[in-house]
């Protein structure tokens, strides 16, 4: 039961400051505004872990490792700590489940990374029917137009309705079942 307890408050912990460093790092991919109030609420939040680790980690390609790597590390963490509570075993004793191991926290960042962008997608939807002009709108629009622009090309608004988030959401979906 403990064990239990101990778990949950660590996946909860783990699961909101992943998305909020996954968040920071597609915000900085993207090219998003943080002089908003999405933007604050995430850079006060991961400053303390981002600052230090750029001094030692470099971007590459523009995209900055210094958020994406303490997510998978804290997937990795996740994991462990899962395996080792339910079966009370030591996961880097053995080399191949250490490897299995890496291997589905780069999948759990992957998958936490599509229900962000999923999460996204249907708060941008309910902001534009009930406040199109709410301060999350803006950034909310940049963070998920690379993902909705080349299906509007494809697909023109059907009576004024935009399908797009619904074929991206869907698409997202359909990812999810192979990761």
């Amino acid at each position: 039961m403990l064990a239990q307890a101990i778990l949950f408050l660590l996946e909860a912990i783990v699961s909101f400051l992943s998305v909020v460093l996954l968040l920071r790092f597609f915000m900085q991919a993207f090219r998003v505004s943080f002089n908003n109030q999405l933007g604050v609420f995430v850079v006060e939040l991961t400053n303390w872990l981002v600052k230090p680790l750029r001094r030692v980690m470099p971007g590459l390609w523009g995209l900055d490792l210094a958020s994406l790597l303490p997510v998978f590390v804290l997937q990795a963490v996740l994991i462990f700590a899962s395996v080792s509570l339910h079966a009370g075993i030591d996961v880097w004793t053995q080399g191949a489940s250490g490897l299995l191991l890496l291997w589905r926290a780069l999948l759990a960042t992957l998958r936490l990374s599509l229900y962000l962008l999923i999460g996204a997608m249907i708060v941008q939807a309910v902001l534009s029917w009930i406040s199109p002009y709410s301060p999350l709108s803006q950034p909310l629009g940049q963070l998920t137009g690379p993902f909705l622009r080349p299906i509007q090309r494809l697909l023109p608004p059907v009576g004024s309705i935009d399908l797009s988030p619904l074929i991206v959401i869907v698409l997202a979906q359909l990812l999810l079942m192979f990761l």
